[in-house]
């Protein structure tokens, strides 16, 4: 169910285009196609792209796999996470890709409209409403208010509290990636 208005579209052309076994190695463009594969996709662009900077490109896996699938936070929230820094940076790739990861991890189609309205909606648990402002504050001004902070703390220990900062701070990160290469969206199935 990707959604299709209301994101910005990259230019027409990508401005580094996605590479194959000679611009990614042979190591690089192995582990594309396992990760295109998984995402169901021919090529998943993002992969293809980032992965010309070979060493580094493992380095931002290894990190981004820390934070999810691989860190503290329940899917489910770590999905909350990044279908709203997907929302708010109006990133098409990355709303794509994890309104399908969401789904898997409980993010029915009545809780993915309420990530699109925001923590304001009604039907929120206060710590979901907590976690969605943080985002909202992070994403917008690069900051947390001391009583959002205090919702926050409230549902989640410190090494939580430090991954979703981590996270929301490397979806936005990687939204700004995707806007500033022109990575085109992926052709997923529905």
């Amino acid at each position: 169910m990707p959604a299709t208005f209301g994101f910005v579209n990259p230019p027409s052309v990508p401005r580094i285009p996605p590479g194959g076994p000679r611009e990614l190695g042979i190591a690089n463009w192995l582990v594309c196609r396992a990760l295109s594969r998984a995402a169901g996709a021919a090529d998943a662009h993002l992969f293809s792209t980032l992965g010309r900077t070979r060493g580094l490109f493992r380095g931002w896996l290894h990190y981004s796999g820390k934070l999810m699938p691989g860190g503290r936070l329940t899917r489910h929230d770590s999905e909350l996470v990044i279908l709203r820094v997907a929302h708010l940076r109006e990133c098409g790739y990355e709303w794509d890709h994890h309104v399908r990861l969401g789904a898997k991890a409980g993010v029915t189609p009545d809780i993915l409209a309420r990530v699109q309205d925001g923590p304001a909606a009604d039907g929120w648990r206060p710590g979901h409403a907590a976690l969605l402002r943080t985002v909202d504050q992070l994403v917008t001004t690069k900051e947390v208010t001391d009583d959002t902070w205090t919702d926050l703390a409230a549902h989640y220990d410190a090494r939580r509290l430090i991954e979703i900062v981590l996270l929301i701070t490397q979806y936005d990160g990687l939204a700004t990636t995707i806007a500033a290469l022109g990575i085109q969206r992926d052709t997923l199935p529905a």
